[in-house]
């Protein structure tokens, strides 16, 4: 198996800063069409994925500030029912309104997660029962995810490579149990084995970005490679998100 990189709290606050300026560069092409148009998700429009975007930024800062005072507090007010209608009522707004709503929430996400000093990782906070190093990494996948999903030019094939590295690393339990999986990148030597031992390998093939894109549960950008036992395969079913 390959050796991973393992990038700092740091690093990863710095890789979020750059993909948030990404997402704001975005916004200002958005119209009252566009926002009504299908998003990557079934069943959600773009606004509906940026209605999330503005959500889980308030939400993951709010870990963060609440931290930073010794505080537990949950990701959101009255669970995920709650999440659920802030979403749907924050799709029906218009172009201008839901520009003005993410942006204000990168904002306020900057400011959160600026604070955190070196020595305050390690701070518990309510998410996953974890650390602040939890919920920033959550935060990085949340925000590059579904900036791809909202289609606004900025796909999988463009996650940063240790993004994909995480990704590949923090899904590990999508992979199926019965089988083992090998997963190979083509530009780069990147090789991780998944599930149980013994029956006929699986290996899927291609680059790190479109491994990512499918553990995800993402359209790949290529086409990716699969083969049983050396055979070409159809590509095996992923288990739920961890």
């Amino acid at each position: 198996m390959t050796k991973e990189p393992t990038l700092s709290a740091e690093a990863v606050r710095e890789a979020i800063e750059a993909g948030q300026e990404r997402l704001r560069a975005l916004l200002p092409g958005l119209t009252d069409p566009a926002v009504r148009e299908p998003s990557a998700l079934p069943g959600w429009s773009r606004a509906h994925v940026l209605a999330h975007i503005e959500g889980i930024a308030r939400a993951t800062a709010r870990q963060a500030r609440y931290a930073l005072r010794g505080e537990l507090v949950e990701l959101y007010d009255g669970g995920r029912p709650e999440r659920a209608a802030g979403i749907e009522a924050g799709a029906v707004r218009g172009a201008a309104q839901l520009r003005d709503a993410v942006g204000a929430a990168l904002d306020e996400s900057s400011a959160a997660w600026a604070a955190v000093g070196p020595a305050d990782w390690s701070r518990p906070v309510r998410y996953r029962d974890g650390d602040l190093r939890t919920v920033l990494w959550a935060w990085w996948r949340e925000l590059e995810i579904h900036t791809a999903d909202a289609r606004l030019g900025h796909g999988p094939q463009d996650w940063p490579h240790g993004l994909c590295h995480h990704l590949l690393s923090h899904l590990a339990p999508r992979a199926p149990k019965d089988v083992p999986l090998v997963v190979e990148a083509t530009d780069e030597a990147f090789r991780r084995e998944y599930g149980a031992a013994g029956a006929p390998e699986v290996t899927v093939r291609g680059r790190l970005t479109d491994l990512a894109a499918w553990l995800a549960g993402r359209a790949p950008h290529r086409p990716l490679e699969c083969r049983r036992s050396g055979r070409p395969a159809a590509l095996p079913e992923l288990l739920d998100w961890p």
